[in-house]
């Protein structure tokens, strides 16, 4: 009998967990894709450097020339390929309703994990990251714009799974990520 496929996308809000969700995961050795991969991709192609407002042109071309399912169509073959060898991958930066959409329709066995975080501990955590801090004041502003313009609440509104990172124990995480696998049977 052949195992089940099944991809876990996380999802939430800026500072929830989700790329620690998927780091823990890939230790485990579960492969993942990412899908902000493909903004760092195409302005490698471009020849242009990785900044933040590089990063936001890219972000807009792309969604201007597929839609906002963009990412995901962009990500399809590697999605694939991944699960040619694998029962289970992990995808970080699923944004959109749209993403959402055009992947359940392809991959049926998509499950949604929402990270939630409270938005306190969240912005705390956006204003102390290394790589493209963000100060306490801009947090909500993103959050706001996040909803409003990426259609994030959608995939986060219908995720299939819940877990929450509001501690600064890692460790406590880790082991809430550790009974979702129980749970899923992995």
């Amino acid at each position: 009998m052949q195992k089940s496929k099944i991809i876990l996308a996380f999802v939430g809000m800026p500072g929830a967990g989700k790329s620690e969700a998927a780091a823990y995961l890939q230790k485990k050795g579960i492969p993942f894709i990412r899908f902000g991969q493909v903004t760092d991709n195409g302005l490698a192609e471009m020849g242009l450097p990785i900044n933040p407002d590089n990063e936001k042109m890219f972000r807009e071309k792309i969604r201007k020339e597929l839609g906002m399912a963009a990412y995901a169509i962009r990500s399809t073959s590697a999605i694939e390929e991944m699960l040619s060898e694998n029962d289970l991958i992990v995808i970080d930066g699923l944004y959109s309703w749209e993403e959402y959409l055009y992947l359940k329709q392809k991959f049926p066995y998509l499950k949604l994990v929402h990270v939630f975080t409270e938005p306190v501990k969240r912005y705390e955590r956006l204003s102390q990251r290394s790589i493209r801090p963000i100060s306490l004041g801009e947090s909500y502003k993103r959050d706001v714009a996040e909803i409003e313009k990426l259609n994030k609440g959608g995939p986060i509104a219908i995720a299939d799974y819940l877990i929450e990172d509001s501690t600064d124990v890692i460790e406590d995480f880790h082991i809430s990520l550790d009974k979702l696998l129980e749970r899923l049977k992995i």
